[in-house]
């Protein structure tokens, strides 16, 4: 089975489709385990100026304009994900770039209160770069709330899987941090294992005090599904982390 790059991935067009009908079903998990903590730390956000790294279909983009940020600007490196989001964006001033997190960097420094990323940085090899970056684009104050898939996660894609829960749950390897395989969508996809203790350094090493963080505990009133609910509870499956410019 093919592994993909995590742009490469986005933008072959039948995992793309996949992948869009996956993030409509019932009691999706990013939307059940991941968003709400997300929406969580943002807070409210009204007159913020917002950047969405890795911002997919920017769906939360037009949300949060509603909800009264000052600006929103997506960036993507997947062609398909981009296009996307300025559909999902028209109208409502918000702007999307196509660049590869590998290589973004600020337009200006100093010029947003806010750096969203949500399941995008597992994606990137040389983290302690871009969080630097996100470091410079924020004003004094300004915030970072990113989420990733849980290193206990990362370090398990070998596992007997149900759908997207394991039966059997294999850790090996949690300290050989790097590049893995992950099964998903009929395909393989390259992400990148790292220790709860090194997103943390790395936080710590660009200037960005950790404020928070939530491994995405299961709420019964997030899923319509009991059932699920109750699956959920087995293992964690995101961890989102809350961060602030020193």
């Amino acid at each position: 089975m093919h592994t993909y790059s995590g742009i490469a991935f986005y933008d072959e067009p039948a995992i793309h489709e996949r992948y869009v009908t996956a993030r409509a079903a019932a009691d999706e998990p990013n939307k059940a385990l991941e968003e709400p903590f997300v929406l969580q730390f943002l807070g409210d956000v009204a007159g913020c100026d917002i950047l969405d790294l890795g911002c997919g279909d920017a769906a939360i983009g037009r949300r949060l304009l509603d909800a009264g940020a000052r600006s929103y600007a997506g960036v993507d490196g997947s062609i398909l994900m981009v296009d996307r989001a300025r559909a999902a964006l028209a109208g409502t001033g918000g702007t999307v770039s196509q660049v590869d997190l590998e290589d973004w960097r600020p337009a200006s420094e100093s010029s947003v209160d806010i750096v969203l990323s949500r399941m995008a940085l597992h994606y990137v090899a040389d983290l302690g770069r871009l969080l630097g970056a996100v470091r410079r684009a924020c004003r004094p104050g300004g915030r970072l709330v990113f989420s990733v898939e849980h290193p206990v996660v990362t370090s398990s894609y070998d596992a007997d899987w149900d759908g997207d829960v394991p039966r059997v749950w294999r850790v090996h390897g949690y300290y050989r941090e790097g590049p893995r395989s992950c099964p998903w969508l009929g395909a393989r996809v390259r992400k990148h294992h790292r220790t709860f203790e090194t997103y943390l350094t790395l936080l710590a090493g660009s200037g960005l005090r950790l404020r928070g963080f939530s491994e995405g505990v299961p709420r019964a009133a997030h899923f319509a599904d009991q059932t699920v609910f109750q699956r959920r509870l087995e293992v964690p499956m995101y961890v989102t982390f809350h961060a602030v410019a020193d």
